[in-house]
């Protein structure tokens, strides 16, 4: 089979390898798409501290059933959710497995998605609704990401929100707060093209560059991860107001805990989704075809160097998936 593999710093390449086989307990899939994800440009960079070369990246993705699975015909579209935990330790055991002690996911700790064929925990195959594109497919684990992080942000409606990043994450959690009942989002992103992926999307934006940033909002989502963001978040939240930490930060940040504490703020950090999150971001890409839109480019298997450095160079990418079908 074809396969996208990391095969040390800033060099990933489509080889042959032999398709897996399923062990017990696991099921074929016959991958359609698999897209980038921030955690993949980590390991494409040479910095993840568990992905190890030679490794078949890819924990986003959609395909269909391609051997024996108790419920689901082969053929069958469908989507997988990428986290294996452990079982045994006390967040597992409490029923808060995405924050299990040994979190572990496909495509970063086993090999992922990224290739014609993966084999994967049966139980972590998620069908896709009927009429769902298998490219909205390979979508359901970024939205699941948002919908965690909108519903831990105890979003009420009527809440003014503030959205630092229009990456993919960041679009999601606008566009799942939109799903919510939310009608006062804004994005605020540097990056222009990004900034008309936004406004093409409906939302309002802001460029910190360029504009003012005086707000007085209920929420605001940090989806960017950057060290000047953790700096203005404290500034447009109200007082009173909730900061959401969306983003995985690479290194210590400065956040200005004096003013967090003068206007009496709350932080929120999230993790990854729960079963539950990712079952409705299911119904989200079925429901919203807008989402797609966030994909800008679907590439062959063999433009996988090209495909890394749209999202490590300066281009109107958002979201880059590598199509196998």
């Amino acid at each position: 089979m074809k396969a996208i593999v990391y095969q040390g710093a800033e060099n990933v390449k489509a080889v042959e390898k032999e398709s897996p086989i399923p062990k017990d307990g696991e099921t074929l899939i016959q991958v359609a798409h698999a897209g980038i994800c921030g955690t993949d440009l980590n390991i494409f960079a040479g910095t993840h501290p568990r992905a190890q070369a030679p490794l078949v990246m890819g924990h986003e993705f959609s395909g269909v059933i391609a051997s024996k699975h108790p419920k689901l015909p082969e053929g069958t579209p469908v989507t997988v959710n990428p986290l294996l935990t452990c079982g045994t330790c006390r967040p597992c055991l409490n029923g808060e497995s995405h924050v299990c002690e040994q979190l572990k996911l496909i495509g970063i700790d086993t090999d992922g998605g990224m290739a014609e064929y993966v084999s994967v925990p049966t139980e972590s195959i998620i069908p896709l609704r009927e009429g769902t594109s298998l490219a909205a497919g390979a979508l359901v684990e970024p939205i699941a990401v948002a919908v965690h992080a909108v519903r831990q942000g105890k979003y009420k409606p009527g809440d003014q929100v503030v959205v630092f990043g229009a990456g993919t994450i960041g679009l999601c959690t606008a566009m799942v707060l939109r799903k919510f009942g939310a009608d006062d989002v804004t994005v605020v992103e540097t990056n222009g093209e990004r900034i008309k992926k936004a406004e093409e999307l409906g939302f309002q934006t802001v460029n910190p560059m360029q504009d003012s940033m005086k707000y007085n909002a209920d929420i605001v989502f940090d989806c960017a991860g950057h060290p000047a963001v953790i700096q203005q978040v404290t500034d447009v939240v109200k007082v009173r107001g909730h900061i959401v930490i969306v983003a995985a930060y690479k290194k210590p940040a400065e956040v200005n805990l004096l003013q967090g504490m003068f206007k009496e703020l709350s932080f929120q950090f999230v993790r990854v989704y729960t079963a539950k999150d990712f079952e409705l971001a299911v119904g989200i890409i079925h429901s919203d075809p807008d989402f797609e839109k966030i994909i800008t480019h679907v590439l062959e298997p063999e433009e996988a160097q090209g495909g890394f450095q749209l999202l490590t160079t300066p281009s109107d990418a958002v979201k880059v998936m590598f199509q196998f079908n």
